[in-house]
């Protein structure tokens, strides 16, 4: 398996990097309630991380209109 380039790997923590900024904006808007404790079984697992997918969409959306001063 090849090495990752340097520049690609740059590419990939600026990305995740990215993500982490977006994650308190994604989790307001997918709205979901705490578990409290309980686990959730595997549909409501997928259910949530649909929610959280469509959720990170729309706050990447957010920001961009935000930081392009549309």
């Amino acid at each position: 398996m090849a090495e990752p380039t340097a520049s690609a790997s740059n590419e990939i923590q600026k990305k995740y990097q990215q993500f982490l900024d977006l994650m308190p904006l994604t989790l307001a808007l997918a709205g979901l309630p705490h578990s409290e404790g309980r686990l959730f079984g595997e549909e409501q697992l997928e259910a949530r991380a649909i929610t959280v997918r469509l959720a990170y969409k729309a706050a990447r959306a957010v920001a961009k209109e935000c930081l392009s001063g549309s």
